[in-house]
């Protein structure tokens, strides 16, 4: 028998062979990037705060007393400016009074969803590779995880693979879009094909669009805009990364008002609420002009462009994401197969930091993306620029 914490672990590829708790690769590339000095670009947090506007908001909060619960929903100022930035950017009106609430972060409007929504006998489908946190939520409420392949060079999935990877015990299906690992965004030609399967299905759609506004040309279609799809689905966002705080965890999530209660049941007993002071701040950030989110999307695919070049002048293929902070190369140009192994080497190697993405897949995933790195580009340009220097040298020490 294992424990919830075991099956929880094993979710997210935490457990080494022998079933002790092994350490994962985020903390392992990152005490090799420290011993050596190295640049990491492992971790996916900006180097530099957000709009000093919405830190001066949060700290007069704390300076006039805002530091108590919030109401377990989120106060409802907050509540108020999702619905709106909704309505602004995509033409969706969830109401804030049932149909929005706050979290304390994505992660916990994931974990809650899945935990109100899925059980054992249960499947919950995403795509592969997928962020560890779908896999350990998903193990922690012992439904089944099932998998359907995004395969290079531009990460999209194959559709008779999607849909053999349905079932009649599929009820939950995750959407990562724009996607983590792979920078791919999805069109509405796959986004409608999603929506009718779950439809045929039944099957609950949970939306992670954290990067909504970190796109590189492709307009983000939210599911919940196509025909059919409001019913069913859960929409998640979040402050860290669209204002880059990601310590606020601010998180929120809008629905159908059953499913949205479903999930806040859950909620109230993981953090109950958080973030009082930041919350404020946040409704003003959603409320910014349109400038703001189209200025920082532009920053974002200079820095992309900066270490793209540098990958490739390093040796690796590239493939340029169309949204998020991460940027994928195979190393196969290089000769190397293992990108893993070479993930350990390159912070002594040339000073630069990556995380595998095998990391992020189940162990036919992990062979089928074996010589795959994942690069963060939310960095200063000029280290960035560094970075970039030392990846060119990569060829001669290999």
């Amino acid at each position: 028998m294992t424990h919830p914490w075991q099956r929880t672990a094993q979710g997210a590829n935490l457990l080494g062979p022998d079933g002790s708790l092994g350490v994962t690769i985020f903390e392992e590339i990152t005490t090799l990037a420290n011993r050596h000095g190295a640049i990491n670009l492992g971790q996916g947090f900006p180097d530099e705060d957000g709009p000093g506007e919405l830190s001066r908001l949060a700290q007069e909060a704390i300076a006039v007393g805002k530091n108590q619960y919030a109401p377990g929903k989120g106060i409802f100022d907050l509540r108020q400016a999702v619905s709106e930035h909704q309505e602004r950017f995509y033409g969706l009106t969830p109401d804030p009074e049932t149909e929005v609430i706050i979290t304390t972060g994505a992660t916990e409007a994931i974990a809650a969803t899945i935990l109100a929504l899925t059980g054992r006998g249960d499947e919950v489908l995403t795509f592969e590779p997928f962020y560890d946190s779908y896999g350990a939520m998903i193990a922690l409420s012992g439904a089944t995880h099932t998998t359907a392949p995004l395969l290079a060079p531009d990460f999209m999935p194959d559709m008779a693979a999607l849909e053999r990877a349905f079932s009649p015990r599929t009820k939950m299906i995750i959407v990562n879009n724009p996607h983590n690992p792979t920078g791919a965004m999805f069109p509405e030609l796959v986004l409608t094909e999603i929506v009718r399967l779950a439809i045929k299905y039944d099957a609950v759609i949970l939306t992670d669009e954290v990067y909504e506004h970190l796109t590189f040309g492709p307009r983000h279609i939210p599911v919940a805009t196509l025909p059919g799809a409001g019913d069913r689905t859960l929409t998640i966002s979040s402050a860290g990364k669209t204002f880059s705080f990601t310590g606020w965890k601010i998180g929120w999530l809008s629905g159908p008002a059953e499913l949205v209660a479903a999930a806040r049941t859950v909620k109230q007993f993981l953090s109950y609420s958080s973030g009082t002071p930041f919350q404020g701040a946040i409704a003003a950030g959603l409320r910014m002009d349109a400038g703001y989110f189209t200025d920082a999307a532009a920053t974002l695919a200079h820095k992309r462009d900066i270490l793209g070049e540098g990958l490739r002048a390093a040796g690796f293929e590239v493939y340029l994401p169309q949204g998020t902070y991460f940027i994928n190369a195979d190393t196969k140009k290089l000769g190397v197969t293992d990108a893993t192994a070479l993930a350990r080497r390159l912070p002594e190697l040339i000073g630069v930091a990556a995380i595998p993405v095998p990391v992020f897949c189940h162990p036919e995933g992990a062979r089928r993306t074996r010589s795959l790195l994942r690069f963060a580009f939310c960095k200063q340009v000029p280290l960035l620029e560094q970075a970039a220097e030392r990846l060119a040298t990569l060829a001669d020490k290999l």
